[in-house]
């Protein structure tokens, strides 16, 4: 039995939730958002939201994807990333991200539709209401340019700890 697929979902005011045996919608204040649901998962939908299922393996990941549903229409997330690097730079320009991350051309990268993304000096911030999407496109620009375990430049997550190596030493001494 799984612990987190017993729980129910609180549903907060102004967010709607809608199931028709196949998909389910759910609709707040910042959007809208849908997901097909297996057949071998019930839901039962009033004050909250409560999932039936007897055997399921998939009983606590669709009860983790329904709730990131409901958070993000009524709350949304966001992703901040840090450039650290000296000439590294970052601009949104359109729906294109465009950043200069020290190779002989920019990287540029197509901002997925639901999501908006802001340049502040060295940090980019990722929101949208889909949770998925925000923390793939994040992964996506830090790939671009993967923190140096040596100097610490690239791209980071807000507040990630690098853990530096040690150089080359200059001699050794006999």
């Amino acid at each position: 039995m799984s612990r987190i697929g017993k729980q129910e979902i609180n549903i907060p005011e102004g967010v709607e939730a809608k199931w028709d045996q196949e998909v389910l919608l759910i609709k707040g204040p910042k959007g809208e958002l849908q997901r097909m649901i297996p057949k071998k998962i019930g839901l039962e939908i009033g004050e909250t939201i409560k999932l039936k299922c007897e055997d399921s393996a998939f009983w606590g990941l669709y009860r983790s994807l329904i709730f990131n549903m409901v958070s993000g229409v009524s709350q949304g997330f966001e992703k901040r990333l840090q450039i650290v690097g000296v000439g590294y730079k970052a601009e949104v320009k359109e729906n294109k991200l465009i950043m200069g991350l020290g190779y002989s051309h920019s990287v540029i990268m197509e901002i997925p539709q639901g999501l908006s993304v802001k340049v502040e000096g060295d940090i980019i911030a990722v929101s949208g209401i889909n949770k998925e999407l925000v923390g793939q496109f994040s992964a996506n620009i830090k790939k671009q340019r993967k923190p140096d375990p040596y100097k610490g430049k690239g791209i980071r997550y807000e507040g990630e700890f690098i853990k530096l190596k040690p150089g080359k030493k200059a001699g050794t001494e006999a």
